[in-house]
């Protein structure tokens, strides 16, 4: 436990049904909230406002799920003192458990999650099926797991974690503190930073899909550039991240890419970007920092997302995106006249009825 150890030390405990326990006034005392109630009352995990039981934590930080606190079971509530004052106004019944009143309670319920399910201290060392190949270096409290491969000249830095079946190719860099799930595998000129986790299923550093017509049939283009994943990135389940083919894709800082995401060969992405499942990016699309790609964008090749933008949910992408607009739709455009259109398209049956009725009175007046 690293934050407020001394503030906690004496919340904690291990008497509630679940073991490990915080006392509601250590809670507050974490998160800088004021407690109204029992403080005393020990927590041991946490549920949404309709699931909570009297050992849980929860939160009401919309005025939207307002209507569900008045009937919820938890122990203790991390509440805004807006919606706290809105909750004492109302003539029905009221909540009567613990309310903790912060001034952003989802912010709070993130900082109590990690203590309330601490997470295990990770294992060391290498297990006995792992094959370690010639000139491979190891840092400190590196962590190998069953039937993982680590190839020819790999490094991997001080507590890497490399999940059971997954393969580190040769000469491939994994920077220090990074987590390798199960079935993980970095081909050949993958080089991954520090603090990097990829889920189970990834793969980097594959092939793009390169080919040209020649002599009737498809040959293949060598791929020769690298696939890099600066700090701090986080890739999701089955997700592939093709390398370049004389260029690098590079994954810039700090972005998290969602599951079933699939980056092709020379793409850049820039730094904090937000990237949701099933996107598909075509070769040499470039993106700028802090953009966020909703579920099941499709980029078309060679284009360029400016940096800031928002790309909406199914939004197919056959241009350049402007910095800091919003665009939807297929194929996307900016927002507003998305929906505009989409309006239109719902109106145009009535339209259509309305035409075919005056053609008729035209016909019959013939």
């Amino acid at each position: 436990m690293s934050t407020n150890d001394s503030a906690l030390r004496d919340g904690l405990g291990g008497d509630g049904p679940k073991g490990r326990g915080l006392t509601a006034e250590a809670i507050a005392r974490l998160v800088h909230g004021e407690v109204i109630g029992d403080g005393g009352v020990r927590l041991t995990g946490v549920a949404p406002l309709d699931r909570a039981s009297a050992h849980d934590l929860t939160f009401l930080a919309h005025e939207r799920y307002a209507p569900l606190l008045s009937s919820s079971g938890a122990g203790a509530v991390l509440i805004s003192a807006e919606l706290e004052a809105a909750a004492n106004e109302g003539d029905g019944a009221q909540y009567d458990g613990c309310r903790i009143v912060v001034e952003r309670p989802y912010d709070a319920m993130l900082q109590a999650i990690p203590v309330l399910y601490p997470p295990s201290p990770p294992a060391t060392g290498v297990h006995p099926t792992a094959i370690i190949g010639a000139g491979a270096s190891l840092g400190n409290a590196v962590s190998i797991g069953a039937y993982a491969v680590v190839e020819d000249g790999a490094v991997l830095g001080d507590g890497v974690h490399v999940g059971t079946h997954s393969t580190v190719g040769r000469g491939v860099r994994v920077g220090e503190g990074s987590w390798l799930g199960d079935s993980v595998t970095l081909y050949p000129g993958a080089e991954v930073g520090r603090r990097v986790r990829l889920h189970a299923g990834v793969r980097v550093a594959s092939d793009g899909f390169g080919y040209v017509q020649k002599d009737g049939r498809h040959e293949k283009i060598p791929h020769v550039g690298r696939c890099i994943l600066e700090d701090d990135v986080e890739v999701g389940a089955n997700s592939t991240l093709d390398r370049g083919s004389v260029d690098d894709t590079v994954i810039g800082a700090g972005t998290k890419i969602d599951n079933l995401v699939h980056v092709a060969h020379n793409v850049r992405i820039g730094r904090l970007c937000l990237i949701m499942a099933q996107v598909g990016i075509a070769g040499s699309v470039h993106i700028g920092d802090g953009c966020i790609l909703a579920g099941q964008v499709g980029v078309s090749g060679h284009h360029t997302i400016g940096a800031g933008a928002r790309l909406a949910a199914q939004a197919g992408v056959f241009g350049d995106i402007p910095e800091g607009e919003t665009w939807s739709g297929y194929p996307a455009r900016p927002h507003r006249e998305a929906l505009r259109a989409h309006a239109a398209f719902f109106k145009l049956a009535g339209v259509m009825r309305r035409m075919e009725r005056l053609l008729a009175r035209a016909e019959e007046g013939e």
